[in-house]
């Protein structure tokens, strides 16, 4: 058994100023075994690098990659490697970043294609940068993917789209299936945790797509660890309830490199099921709360898992 960390060197510059902060010793819980790279894996890799594309889950250091990839499954990450924003607690290299790709839709597609996937997970680095900020890049790559595999149902994981007028608009008109958008952490955070963010433009992303198309499904993603409390936690359940969000994820935030914000606190697997009853309780349709959540870790299982839900919903 070993630990999962990244050891790559620090690819802020925002953060490479920055004092190193510890990174406590992880519990027995967070360990997981790092599978050996299996045909699976490799072949994964191999049509990834052939259509040159990047992944969320070597840029932000994701510790399920092995068993995602031997499963054949990979989190597409469009427009680029690098994000106009510098997280506290994100390893994608911050920067400016380069002019999108128009053959990358095509590229995404085929890639889903090759690797046989009856679910896809999409998601970007923030590009403020863009007028629109990549939404129709995100409508463009849900369509490339309906016209090679139309039985592939497909997730996008947006950023905010701040000050983007249309941007939301124009993803939900694609017609993913899920719709999800991270609010990452509480309200009182986010200065130090999401700095380029704003609380509330996030939660009002999530309850617009809901008033543009009330059927689609909704989902959004905490990470616990960073200093927040109890409380803070259920009020944002409350406040996601209250926007019709219907699928959570709550994980454990762990440190990529000592210029990261340092976790606070190892949230323990009793606490975690605490989270998911009281969530339920709430009123979500589907909750996912353990230590090694993330937002697209067996994305496809839940799809099929918030469908039943949802349908036993409408006939009770």
């Amino acid at each position: 058994m070993v630990t999962l960390f990244n050891n790559k060197p620090p690819r802020h510059p925002e953060k490479a100023h920055k004092p190193d902060t510890p990174i406590l010793r992880k519990p027995d819980w967070i360990r997981v075994r790092i599978p050996a790279h299996s045909p699976a894996y490799n072949e994964t890799k191999a049509i990834l690098r052939e259509h040159k594309l990047a992944t969320v889950c070597e840029e932000a250091a994701c510790p399920n990659i092995g068993e995602c990839w031997q499963s054949r499954h990979a989190t597409m990450m469009i427009m680029g490697e690098i994000c106009t924003r510098a997280c506290a607690f994100c390893n994608v290299t911050t920067g400016l970043p380069h002019a999108l790709d128009p053959h990358e839709p095509v590229n995404v597609a085929e890639a889903v294609a090759k690797l046989g996937l009856e679910h896809i997970v999409i998601t970007s680095v923030d590009r403020d940068d863009l007028e629109d900020g990549g939404a129709h890049h995100f409508a463009e790559t849900i369509r490339a993917i309906r016209a090679r595999t139309p039985k592939t149902t497909i997730e996008v994981l947006t950023p905010d789209f701040l000050r983007k007028p249309g941007a939301i608009e124009t993803v939900v008109a694609a017609r993913p299936d899920i719709f999800n958008h991270n609010l990452e952490t509480v309200p009182r955070l986010y200065l130090r945790i999401r700095p380029g963010a704003r609380y509330f433009t996030s939660l009002r992303l999530l309850q617009r797509v809901k008033e543009v198309d009330p059927s689609m499904i909704t989902k959004s993603g905490l990470m616990v660890g960073l200093g927040e409390e109890r409380e803070e936690i259920l009020q944002v359940m409350d406040d996601l309830r209250a926007a019709n969000v219907d699928f959570l994820t709550i994980g454990q935030y762990l440190q990529p490199t000592r210029k990261h914000a340092e976790v606070k606190s190892f949230v323990t697997p009793a606490e975690f099921k605490s989270y998911e009853e009281t969530a339920r309780a709430k009123g979500f349709l589907l909750v996912s709360a353990s230590p090694m959540t993330r937002s697209s870790y067996h994305a496809g299982d839940d799809f099929r898992r918030l469908q039943e839900a949802r349908a036993a919903r409408a006939q009770a």
